[in-house]
């Protein structure tokens, strides 16, 4: 049985599989020739609202030939509280895959265990994989790849995209550089846990991003953490602008995982100065999530 919970559980090779498959399915778009979760049910269970994760894959499985089951925690009893691992048993018994979208890793991880159908992390406050993926392949389409690349990653160093960004580097060996508040690195022990040597933590913005081949930012208050002035004050010097992407690469390319914050974690100008790639990564979400269920559909125990 095949899951993807994480980036720091995933094999390096399958990660590049992912991509390799995402690229073909990329390409055929619209002249599949398989579909693989023909006659398949796959259920989105979600806990944190979206936009791009909930049609990128309700599309991709529709694509893939399945049918997708969206589930929102005001839909189902885990909102009532019923334990994870009981609604894992009983949907392990209707349908054939989980996506799910929440706050606990652990609640994705219990999910797998109990409920013997694949299953997708599609975000929780740990990790956001899928996003990753998508993002290698758009740095594999703009600049042929991330071997021998620096990537910078500006603002909270420690929020799902900086630590998933942070097993990347240490599956792929890219140098991996995070700009980020003393209040939001990732502390002493995660960066043990890692032992990595090609990332680095600056508190000087422009330090990390210096020639920097692609320069990654994120909103600076994740789900569920609205309101909180202070941090949001510690992180204004972090912008992604003009002034800090004069430290990149000549031919840098700029990432944001959307939804966006104009002129708060990226000024207004070079968000829309880098909208074709940004909007070419919200794209890769649809293939390379394609690519992970169809590998999964291939590999299921009947």
């Amino acid at each position: 049985m095949e899951h993807l919970l994480s980036i720091e559980s995933m094999y390096p090779q399958n990660m590049v599989k992912y991509i390799d498959h995402a690229v073909t399915l990329k390409t055929r778009r619209g002249e599949h020739e398989e579909f693989p979760l023909t006659g398949q049910v796959w259920a989105l269970i979600f806990s944190k609202s979206s936009t791009r994760t909930r049609v990128s894959f309700e599309v991709g499985i529709r694509e893939l030939g399945g049918s997708p089951l969206f589930l929102s925690a005001n839909d189902i009893q885990l909102g009532r509280g019923e334990p994870i691992k009981d609604t894992a048993r009983v949907l392990g018994r209707m349908v054939h895959g989980a996506i799910i979208r929440t706050y606990a890793q652990d609640d994705v991880e219990e999910f797998a265990s109990f409920s013997g159908i694949p299953t997708i992390n599609a975000l929780t406050d740990d990790e956001h994989p899928c996003q990753i993926l998508a993002d290698l392949l758009t740095i594999r389409e703009k600049l042929g790849g991330w071997d021998g690349r620096k990537i910078a990653f500006v603002g909270d160093g420690y929020s799902n995209m900086a630590r998933s960004w942070c097993w990347a580097a240490k599956h792929l060996g890219f140098q991996l550089a995070i700009g980020s508040p003393e209040t939001c690195q990732p502390p002493s022990d995660f960066l043990d846990r890692i032992a990595a040597p090609n990332i680095s933590i600056a508190s000087n913005p422009a330090e990390a991003v210096a020639g920097a081949d692609v320069i990654n930012t994120d909103v600076w208050l994740s789900m569920g953490q609205e309101g909180q002035a202070d941090k949001e004050a510690q992180l204004a010097p972090y912008q992604v602008n003009k002034t800090l992407l004069k430290e990149a690469a000549p031919q840098h390319i700029v990432l944001h995982c959307l939804p966006a914050y104009r002129d708060k974690e990226i000024s207004e100008d070079v968000l829309e100065q880098h909208a074709d790639t940004i909007f070419q990564q919200a794209e890769n979400r649809l293939h390379i999530q394609k690519g992970i269920m169809a590998r999964m559909a291939k590999h299921r125990v009947i």
